[in-house]
């Protein structure tokens, strides 16, 4: 089972900004391994920490090559542009087509406290992005087009009334980031 349950939309603690991390300790390194457990149950690519209710500007992903962990990250440029349909953990079995920069570049630290500088594009670059929106406190849903806010209202009403979201509205396999 794993360690955390993952917050979904409506829980407040996904729309704060969180804090910087001062230092890494065995706390720390315990809280990025029960991310990773999560992370792989979910099924997810990436996970951030306030989406398990931790305040800290870290986040966990795999896109197939072994558990990575990002901490105080920040995308100090990024171009071009690229849709695909996205998804995420915290609005669980619902997915847009979203626009955002097709490559990005990403500097902050690993778990041994040195520092990292990581250009990006297309899927990795789209990891990076979509977690870095949750340590802003900012949902996928933030990104939808008009068109597509209305559609996500009405589905996102159904989750959270039947815990379920509605049919047409879930991911096809293989398409969606956590």
């Amino acid at each position: 089972m794993a360690p955390f349950d993952i917050r979904i939309v409506g829980d407040p603690v996904l729309k704060q900004r969180a804090h910087e991390i001062e230092n890494v300790d065995d706390a720390l390194l315990r809280l990025v391994d029960d991310m990773v457990v999560t992370m792989y149950e979910a099924p997810g690519v990436g996970l951030a920490a306030p989406q398990v209710g931790v305040q800290k500007r870290l986040f966990v992903y795999d896109i197939g090559e072994g558990p990575e962990t990002l901490v105080n990250p920040r995308i100090v440029e990024g171009d071009g542009e690229w849709v695909f349909d996205e998804g995420c953990l915290s609005v669980p079995g619902l997915s847009w087509e979203i626009v955002r920069p097709k490559r990005v570049h990403l500097t902050g630290h690993d778990l041994e406290g040195k520092e990292v500088s990581l250009e990006a594009d297309e899927f990795l670059a789209r990891v990076f992005q979509h977690e870095m929106d949750h340590l802003d406190g900012i949902l996928l849903l933030e990104r939808l087009d008009e068109d597509q806010a209305k559609e996500a209202k009405k589905a996102v009403r159904e989750l959270m009334l039947t815990g379920r979201a509605p049919e047409q509205s879930r991911p096809r396999e293989g398409l969606s980031l956590p």
